[in-house]
């Protein structure tokens, strides 16, 4: 079977099921879209860990140690897909140093680090509880938004492990929500105008060659803007309920 027949086929909404039926420039955008939540959650993981003990109660620890652990499961998921097309699984996880960040003021737009596919949001450092609970917050919007993507992507393996994973990850933003209520207002908004354009940059650049390829292959539906739209919007909403306002532009 061509590459343009399965090309078709996966146009007209069909599924593939397993690495032996996979071509070439299908594979290596499924890679990327594997590693780069792979990457995401274990670095998301790592740096929540870091904020584990500021958490100004017991309730709030439990929980974000829970993000934590559920997070390493989420990756852990769909890294063992990735191990069935070849990933070496045993050393993946322990390639990079998860918890690095970059300075707070840095201004990297949608670029990757060297070494890793984390989402470029995952680099930035988190400063103290309230901080943290706010770009988990709008983070955790984004993945819901996302996960109505991945739920129905073309690869059926893939798209059943997303299915587990989305109410996991919708749980984390409710919790997010709820840690937002018992933080303190001082330096909120401070907190959403620094996550909201970098969160928002998750999403990708509104023109994308690579999203028309991925649109084809059955790997997304919506366009970047599109996805980003629909954040947005949740995401004012959802502010809203705490006096907090999305930045403009």
């Amino acid at each position: 079977m061509t590459d343009m027949k399965i090309e078709d086929y996966l146009a007209q909404g069909g599924k593939l099921t397993n690495p032996s039926n996979v071509p070439a420039r299908y594979r290596a955008e499924l890679m990327r879209l594997m590693a780069t939540f792979v990457d995401s959650e274990l670095a998301g993981a790592a740096g929540f860990a870091d904020v584990i003990n500021a958490g100004p109660g017991i309730k709030e620890r439990i929980a974000a140690a829970k993000i934590v652990m559920e997070k390493t499961d989420n990756a852990d998921k769909v890294l063992k897909i990735m191990g069935e097309f070849g990933a070496n699984t045993e050393k993946y996880a322990n390639h990079h140093p998860w918890a690095d960040r970059l300075p707070r003021d840095a201004d990297i737009g949608t670029n990757r680090t060297e070494g890793d596919m984390r989402l470029a949001v995952f680099n930035y450092p988190l400063a103290g509880w309230s901080d943290a609970v706010v770009m988990n917050l709008l983070m955790g919007l984004a993945v819901g938004v996302q996960m109505k993507e991945f739920t129905g992507i073309s690869y059926a393996p893939l798209a059943e492990a997303f299915r587990e994973i989305a109410p996991v990850e919708a749980r984390h933003a409710e919790l997010a929500a709820e840690g937002l209520e018992r933080t303190s207002a001082d330096n909120r908004q401070a907190s959403v105008d620094y996550w909201w354009p970098r969160v928002a940059a998750s999403f990708g650049k509104d023109v994308s060659t690579r999203a028309t390829q991925l649109e084809a292959y059955g790997l997304r539906k919506a366009s970047n803007a599109d996805l980003r739209e629909e954040w947005a919007a949740t995401a004012t909403k959802a502010l809203e309920k705490f006096g907090l306002t999305a930045p403009k532009g």
